[in-house]
């Protein structure tokens, strides 16, 4: 009984509220940077090396069934058949995904970073002196003028 009460605990301090909201929020910013490589950067790289296409970069390993139906030259085809292939050009598609988020996150962390700089470099009001360093003050002032 004391781990579900103090899973309820845990779940009741927002923990596990704040992860959720940062796992699908996480997800919906993964699918954003998949569409800005798949269909802003992907294209231009191609443009710019010849018309090359990453996606459909890959080496056969394997023999292909002699009931294929589809494109030899496809990766997905070759892939949904069952044929081992090595898709690189998958993996660097992913690796320009990750590089991405990578810069992403780090603009946004040391955006986060400079506006806790901010806040800490700017002058705090000087709080009041407690009563009694007050009084003391006066009676030393009152004193000094005698």
């Amino acid at each position: 009984m004391g781990i579900v009460k103090e899973f309820r605990e845990f779940a009741v301090k927002g923990n596990m509220m704040d992860l959720a909201v940062g796992v699908i929020i996480g997800g919906a910013f993964a699918t954003i940077v998949n569409s800005i490589v798949k269909d802003l950067i992907m294209p231009i790289v191609g443009v710019a090396t010849g018309g090359l296409d990453f996606s459909n970069k890959f080496v056969r390993l394997g023999d292909i069934p002699p009931s294929f139906k589809g494109n030899p030259d496809s990766f997905k085809d070759l892939q949904s058949a069952g044929v081992a292939v090595f898709g690189y050009g998958s993996f660097i598609t992913a690796v320009i995904n990750f590089v991405i988020l990578a810069l992403i996150v780090f603009a946004i962390v040391k955006f986060m970073n400079s506006l806790r700089k901010q806040e800490e470099a700017a002058p705090a009001a000087p709080a009041a002196p407690p009563e009694d360093t007050v009084l003391l003050r006066e009676i030393r002032d009152a004193l000094k003028q005698r």
